[in-house]
């Protein structure tokens, strides 16, 4: 028989879902400050190691490929056997990347760089499938919220660790290692706390004890894998278009900017503190994303995405290269749009997925996130290299509106 959830809060959530949120908080701060370190440094990384602009999307392309992978796997991971020992795998596995980028930078050995930047990839994504564990024992009417509570808690760690690049490089020099190799020795620590951290307290598991409350169907097997029916549910399908759109959008303009910045004689500090403000503004307004993805629902906000990503592409085509300024305000649009379109289509997948298969096909949906921000990686490097950044960021802003006829069509076949 199933059981009964026990009654929520006045705050809208049991004690269970309370200490869940509390400690996948805390691993999300830890894990934030290394994720932001692949973010900070991966293309600069290559450019120098590589000596090629072309290639410097390749760092990009390489880890969202790896997030692909791992995001399929630990959803699989996870519908068998729990969110705890799926997103501490997760970490782990983002904290031997890390390790691996530091070796193959102290080598000046190309080869291993690239290798661990996927194998860092596969362990990065966990930060993002943490907002679904973070929803599994969210009423309905909070699952926006909750994803939102998740995400929101990477923005300390997100935020201080681009501007940790001069003292994790003085640390990293003093140790006989490349400078730029600095953010990811902080990774290395960041990502093995927070696994411990998972490991550890969070208990009970969100994921278990959420399916323990649901009824299933009758028909359905052990729920290891995601089925077709489900993931031609008309939320799964508008809520992963979405978000598989503004991740080509956000990578491809993010990917760039430090190259593009430095290019035009901007200081690493400088390039530093835009993507501190960009991935503060990637994760800052979370809970009022969530809040709004409850109140007036997914579709929504995801349209809104749409149009702050158009602004936030023109605003980084026409800024001059040498205005700090300017370029920091584009970069915040963009991380404001990413994280509308990503509230906004997680709360609609949260919504439509069944309980029997949920983390597969939530894992499935960020695997369409993953290839495309290693296709907007790639392809940025080969534009910019080929034309301009204007030009890049420009086409990626006017792709964005693609997200506003998706879920215009979503909405007329749910009511024609």
């Amino acid at each position: 028989m199933t059981r009964t959830a026990p009654p929520a809060t006045a705050a809208g959530f049991s004690r269970e879902q309370r200490r869940a949120l509390t400690v996948l908080g805390v691993s999300q701060a830890l894990g934030g400050a290394g994720m932001a370190a692949g973010i900070t440094v991966g293309a600069l990384l290559a450019q120098d190691l590589l000596g090629s602009t072309s290639l410097t999307g390749l760092p990009a392309a390489l880890y969202t490929t790896g997030a692909a992978l791992g995001a399929a796997a630990l959803g699989r991971f996870c519908q068998r056997f729990g969110r705890r020992p799926g997103l501490a795998l997760g970490n782990a596995v983002a904290a031997l990347g890390s390790a691996g980028v530091v070796a193959g930078a102290a080598a000046r050995w190309p080869a291993l760089l690239l290798a661990a930047l996927f194998v860092y990839g596969a362990g990065t994504v966990t930060g993002l499938l943490a907002r679904y564990a973070g929803a599994d024992l969210a009423p309905p009417g909070r699952r926006g919220r909750a994803a939102g509570t998740v995400l929101f808690a990477m923005t300390l760690g997100a935020v201080a660790g681009p501007n940790l690049i001069g003292p994790t490089g003085a640390l990293a020099h003093a140790w006989g290692i490349p400078r730029l190799a600095g953010p990811f020795l902080l990774a290395v620590a960041a990502y093995a706390a927070a696994a411990l951290v998972l490991l550890v307290w969070l208990r009970p598991d969100p994921l278990l004890l959420a399916q323990s409350r649901e009824p299933r169907d009758a028909g359905a097997g052990p729920g290891t894998g995601p089925r077709s029916p489900a993931l031609r549910a008309p939320g799964v399908l508008t809520g992963a278009t979405v978000m598989i759109t503004a991740q080509l959008v956000m990578i491809a303009v993010m990917t760039m900017t430090p190259v593009h910045m430095t290019g035009h004689g901007q200081a690493t500090q400088a390039v530093g503190l835009v993507i501190a403000l960009h991935v503060g503004a990637m994760f800052l307004p979370s809970p009022l994303s969530g809040l709004l993805a409850d109140r007036i629902g997914g579709r929504r906000v995801a349209a809104a995405a749409g149009a702050v990503l158009l602004a936030a592409g023109l605003s980084a085509g026409l800024a001059p290269p040498d205005s700090v300024a300017l370029l920091a305000c584009a970069l915040v649009l963009l991380g404001v749009g990413w994280n509308l379109a990503l509230l906004g289509g997680t709360a609609l997948i949260a919504g439509a997925a069944p309980a029997e298969n949920r983390a597969a096909v939530q894992g499935l949906a960020d695997v369409g996130m993953s290839v495309a921000g290693a296709t907007g990686g790639m392809a940025s490097g080969l534009v910019v290299g080929g034309s301009s950044y204007p030009v890049l960021a420009t086409a990626a802003g006017a792709l964005a509106l693609a997200v506003i006829p998706a879920v215009a069509l979503s909405s007329t076949r749910r009511h024609p």
